[in-house]
């Protein structure tokens, strides 16, 4: 680590930041891929302490949650079950939670899809948010004892939304590798008196979205995935690093000085856009 030097540090993280894989950073760096992982593994924590620190007492009053696949070494269905009940291999999912005005990943939480983790992630949720707030997450089940458990239930205003999906005739690759249509979506009762008009999902799904496109392993259909949970945790870690301090949003208003905001400035916690060379400096010397 200490071979390297800050702009060569800025620019391995550049590349994973913009969804470029292990090897290919290293073949654009010239960093071994031991050097990359390292340094993966020095940041991640970095990365993931900071924003655990700087996301209190956040002044939210819309928040959408959600959950994204992927998995570690191999999908549960070719993984032993002796080794898929260790957590360190199969599916693997990242719960996310957003602030729709602001666009901050306020927290997210790498685990099963399951109740326990539910229950974690909304806990966590609750701790970072300050006042009454406006929930609104998918019609998974283990989400409603979660949130009734981290906000009480006279303590937020709070809804499901489902989705509803037409009928495909499609067959063969076209369907395979197509989402099935929307047609409408559903309501169901939460707690509190919700807005109907903020009852939505569209913000964090474009997250996941984001984060699909941009972080290496959650891309489908390539040989790039995590081989070590770990590793996959740092680097969701530095991928929300730097989509909510270093990424400016075309989506929320520019400054007075005419300069798109990121997530973190929007929502009062910088005030400024970071520069990776910034970022390294986490790492100190």
């Amino acid at each position: 680590m200490n071979k390297l030097n800050t702009a060569k540090r800025a620019a391995i993280l550049k590349a994973l930041c913009e969804g470029v894989s292990v090897s290919a950073t290293s073949r654009l760096t010239g960093a071994s891929k031991v050097t990359i992982l390292r340094l993966l593994e020095a940041i991640g924590p970095a990365a993931l302490a900071y924003q655990n620190a700087a996301f209190r007492n956040l002044p939210t009053q819309r928040v959408q949650a959600d959950e994204q696949w992927a998995f570690i070494y191999s999908k549960d269905r070719n993984t032993p079950p002796e080794l898929r009940e260790t957590g360190e291999r199969g599916d693997c999912w990242t719960w996310v939670a957003i602030d729709a005005d602001s666009k901050l990943v306020i927290t997210w939480r790498v685990g099963r899809r399951d109740a326990e983790n539910a229950v974690i992630f909304m806990d966590d949720l609750a701790a970072r948010v300050k006042g009454r707030i406006q929930l609104t997450t998918d019609a998974l089940g283990a989400y409603f004892r979660a949130v009734e458990q981290a906000f009480g239930i006279h303590g937020v205003d709070y809804a499901r939304l489902v989705k509803v999906f037409g009928q495909s005739f499609e067959s063969g690759p076209s369907r395979r590798y197509s989402p099935a249509q929307v047609v409408g979506t559903e309501v169901l009762p939460g707690m509190g008196d919700p807005d109907p008009k903020h009852i939505s999902t569209s913000f964090v799904e474009r997250v996941n979205l984001t984060t699909r496109m941009q972080n290496r392993r959650f891309t489908r259909l390539t040989n790039a995935f995590s081989r070590k949970l770990a590793n996959h945790m740092h680097a969701i870690a530095l991928h929300f690093f730097y989509y909510n301090f270093c990424k400016a949003h075309a989506s929320l208003t520019k400054t007075a000085g005419g300069i798109h905001r990121t997530p973190a400035m929007a929502a009062g916690v910088t005030d400024h856009v970071w520069t990776l060379d910034e970022f390294v400096g986490l790492l100190g010397d």
